[in-house]
C-alpha cells in the first residue's frame, strides 16, 4: 500500500510540473529524496504518461499539420520542430554518451530553481520589449533545441521554462506561440528520450518491478498532465509567468536554507 501512495504521489508531481515551467526532474529528484528513489523504468513510465496528455491535448495540430503539409507555411512549422528535435537528439546523445548523470543531491537543483526564476523574471520583462510577433523564425527554432540540452542537463531549470523564454527572447514575442512551439517540439525529444531509457532499461532487466505501482502512476500522470496543461494554456494568454517564478525563487531558497550541507 505504501508503494501504491508513493506512486500516486510521483504520478501527480510528474503530472503538474513535466510542462509548467518549474522542473519536473527537479521536483521528482527533491520527491525521492524523501520518499525514496525509484528506478529508471518507473521514472520512463510517469514521464510518457505526461507526454501522452499532451499530445492528445495538440492532436488537432499535430492531425493540421500532417494533413496540410502540402502548404508552405504546414512545411516551414514542420520542418522548423524537426531542426530543433535533432539539434536536441544530437547534442543529448553527445552527453550522454560521455557519461552525464544527474546530481544525487538536492542542492544543485536548489541553486538551478533559484536562478532560473530570477532569469524567468529578466527574461520577461526583455521580451515584453520586443515587438508583438507569433512567427517562428529558423533562429528560434535552433535556440530552442539547444535550451532543451541545456535544461536536461541542468536539472531544476526546467525544459519548458527554457524553451518558451529562448523562444520569447529570440523573436517569438507571443507567450502563447511560444508555448506552444516549445510543447510541440518537446513531443518528439521526451518520446525519444523515454524510449531510449526504456530500451536501456529493458536490456537490463525489468523483471523487479512493482507492475500494479507502475500502471497506477502511468494513469495519475497522463490525467494530471492533461489538466495541467490544459490550464496552463488558459493561464497564460491573460497572465505572465510572474507566479511561477517567484515560486521556484520560494522553493529554492527553501531547500538551501533547510537542507544540511551536502544534500
Amino acid at each position: 500500500m505504501n508503494d501504491l501512495i508513493t506512486a500516486i504521489l510521483l504520478g501527480i508531481i510528474e503530472g503538474i510540473t513535466e510542462f509548467l515551467p518549474i522542473s519536473s526532474t527537479g521536483h521528482l529528484l527533491i520527491a525521492e529524496h524523501w520518499l525514496g528513489a525509484r528506478s529508471d523504468m518507473f521514472n520512463v513510465v510517469i514521464q510518457a504518461g505526461a507526454i501522452l496528455a499532451v499530445t492528445l491535448i495538440y492532436w488537432r495540430r499535430l492531425w493540421g499539420l500532417l494533413i496540410g503539409f502540402g502548404r508552405a507555411e504546414n512545411r516551414d512549422y514542420a520542418a522548423k520542430l524537426v531542426v530543433a528535435f535533432l539539434i536536441t537528439a544530437g547534442l543529448g546523445f553527445a552527453v550522454t554518451r560521455l557519461g552525464y548523470k544527474l546530481p544525487e543531491t538536492v542542492t544543485p537543483i536548489a541553486w538551478a530553481l533559484v536562478i532560473g526564476g530570477v532569469w524567468m523574471f529578466a527574461a520577461e520583462r526583455l521580451a515584453e520589449r520586443r515587438p508583438e510577433s507569433t512567427r517562428i523564425t529558423w533562429t528560434v527554432a535552433v535556440l530552442v533545441g539547444l535550451a532543451q540540452v541545456v535544461a536536461a542537463v541542468f536539472p531544476g531549470t526546467s525544459r519548458s521554462a527554457a524553451t518558451i523564454f529562448i523562444a520569447m527572447l529570440a523573436g517569438t514575442r507571443d507567450r502563447a506561440a511560444a508555448t506552444e512551439f516549445a510543447f510541440l517540439v518537446g513531443i518528439p525529444t521526451m518520446y525519444a528520450a523515454s524510449g531510449y531509457e526504456l530500451l536501456k532499461t529493458c536490456k537490463a532487466g525489468a523483471a523487479h518491478e512493482d507492475w500494479a505501482a507502475l500502471g497506477v502512476a502511468f494513469v495519475v500522470s497522463t490525467l494530471t498532465a492533461f489538466v495541467a496543461v490544459k490550464w496552463l494554456l488558459g493561464y497564460i494568454r491573460s497572465h505572465r509567468f510572474t507566479a511561477f517564478a517567484w515560486y521556484r525563487i520560494a522553493l529554492g531558497a527553501a531547500l538551501l536554507l533547510g537542507l544540511p550541507a551536502g544534500a
